[in-house]
């Protein structure tokens, strides 16, 4: 068993200032992401934005629910992705 003490001891707290950035509230299973990333990205595009994934601006996903103790149909997850206005 893994005590407490070594399971905490590789978190870290960063704090992240994206800017600007589309999200959504996913749920389902992660498989069926991709899905939720394409109306992102079709919303996004309809708004007048455009992906800005770089080294510097990343995706992100926070995982609301347990994977071990939850339903696949029932997992959430926040997903992020920068965008930036489009040019021209």
């Amino acid at each position: 068993m893994i005590s407490r003490k070594n399971y905490y001891s590789k978190v870290e707290f960063l704090t992240c200032d994206e800017g600007l950035c589309v999200q959504c509230m996913h749920i389902g299973a992660y498989d069926d992401e991709p899905a939720t990333v394409q109306l992102m990205h079709e919303f996004m595009k309809q708004e007048g934005y455009e992906l800005d994934i770089t080294d510097k601006r990343l995706h992100h996903e926070i995982y609301l629910s347990d994977a071990r103790k939850v339903a696949p149909e029932k997992l959430k997850t926040v997903i992020w992705h920068p965008i930036k206005v489009k040019d021209g």
